[in-house]
């Protein structure tokens, strides 16, 4: 997806068509008579959020519906291929566009309508389905052409695992309550990430933190917007093969491991940095020490993988 370009003279006059007005429900995803809502191993993509997301199909296959969330005809199949994804433990993830809301991303697709259903492997997107499927056809899709598509991300070396966020019932109204709960003196950080600009949103969380050192949650908000200003466009091909060719070299370990943490694979970033450490590195355990410090406070702070990467860490310092 990377390599494509938008298409702005593309018509999207398809994109809500007069029958989907019909159909129009007001409830919001997770709500009783919306469409399903988001969680476990199904996100919702936004244009803030749409290059993390291509980036972090270098980690794990991900299949891409487009769709609009109010048409009542295409819950069944978003409820059905969120089943079927979440039943694969993190093979590969759902990723749902509302190309109502985000029609520039139809037109780097170029649809014409929803649904679409692409699968995106390394950045590259494939195309599955453009219209409502028939019964038969979403059958095929769930038992043949999403296994398919985890063997062809294996063979491709793209063999991670999605990252699991929370109970699919419970996800809705979890982000719910988290937008009502944003303290007032991190609106602008939010508003900031919310918009894509992860700079700008760690510099106004980094003023919060000078305000209240002790807010734990502009921390870890402040670790995020920083992990993605410096490498949510990387190109995950790039980075992974620079490692390998310069072993010896910080920042192309550092480069790695953040691409790890983006796509969810947080050992493997912890393991990494404390690798490099071991093999040798002491010269770069300030520059190591720091970033791995930044990288402890995004996951709860009770998580197994941190304790273990914090002891190992202290034995290697001292």
């Amino acid at each position: 997806m990377a390599d494509q370009q938008f298409h702005p003279g593309v018509s999207l006059a398809g994109a809500v068509d007069l029958e989907a007005l019909k159909h129009q429900v007001k409830a919001e995803p997770g709500q009783a008579g919306g469409a399903p809502a988001a969680g476990g191993y199904v996100i919702d993509t936004t244009e803030s959020t749409f290059q993390a997301m291509v980036t972090t199909s270098a980690t794990f296959p991900i299949l891409l519906l487009l769709w609009v969330p109010t048409d009542d005809r295409l819950f069944p199949m978003a409820r059905r291929l969120g089943e079927a994804v979440n039943k694969l433990n993190g093979q590969i993830q759902l990723s749902r566009i509302d190309i109502a809301s985000y029609p520039t991303i139809a037109q780097a697709f170029q649809v014409q309508g929803a649904p679409a259903l692409f699968a995106l492997i390394g950045g590259r997107p494939m195309p599955i389905l453009q219209g409502l499927p028939g019964d038969d056809e979403l059958d095929q899709i769930v038992d043949q052409v999403i296994p398919k598509l985890i063997a062809a991300a294996q063979q491709a070396g793209v063999t991670g695992t999605a990252p699991y966020s929370g109970d699919p019932d419970a996800a809705d109204q979890a982000d719910q309550q988290s937008k009502n709960v944003v303290p007032p003196e991190h609106q602008e950080a939010y508003q900031l990430a919310q918009q894509g600009d992860y700079a700008g949103a760690a510099a106004a969380y980094e003023q919060v933190l000078q305000a209240d050192p002790s807010d734990t949650l502009a921390a870890r908000e402040r670790a995020k917007a920083l992990l993605l200003a410096r490498s949510g466009k990387a190109d995950v091909r790039e980075v992974r093969q620079a490692a390998a060719d310069h072993p010896d070299d910080v920042e192309a370990q550092l480069a790695v491991a953040d691409v790890d943490m983006i796509g969810g694979q947080i050992a493997d970033a912890f393991d990494r940095l404390l690798d490099y450490l071991a093999a040798g590195h002491s010269d770069e355990l300030d520059t190591v020490r720091k970033r791995l410090l930044e990288y402890f406070l995004i996951p709860d702070a009770t998580d197994e993988r941190v304790k273990r990467a914090r002891r190992r860490l202290a034995t290697l310092m001292y």
